[in-house]
């Protein structure tokens, strides 16, 4: 994965916002994970035609860090939530 990288959340997970932070549900499993508030954020962005750099872009706002620093975190992020099968590569769906 890298800035290029365009996600959307899997079918099967069901993403909500709790308080500062998020819950996800994967509704073939029944497993149900938690993240905190940067995990919401970057959910919330995810919408399968942003790609993680713009999610980037969106979220410096919110959060007092250097660009290159939460890219490279929403990368290590996304790769975490793909291994879960909670985001997908949409590149990926479409071979």
């Amino acid at each position: 994965m890298n800035e290029a990288t365009v996600l959307k959340i899997s079918a099967p997970a069901s993403f909500q916002k709790l308080g500062d932070g998020a819950v996800v549900l994967m509704a073939d499993s029944g497993q149900l994970y938690t993240g905190n508030e940067t995990t919401e954020a970057f959910l919330a962005a995810v919408d399968g035609k942003r790609t993680i750099g713009e999610i980037a872009d969106r979220m410096m706002s919110e959060f007092d860090v250097q660009r290159d620093v939460l890219a490279r975190d929403l990368i290590d992020l996304a790769g975490d939530l793909a291994s879960e099968q909670i985001v997908e590569d949409v590149r990926h769906l479409a071979e």
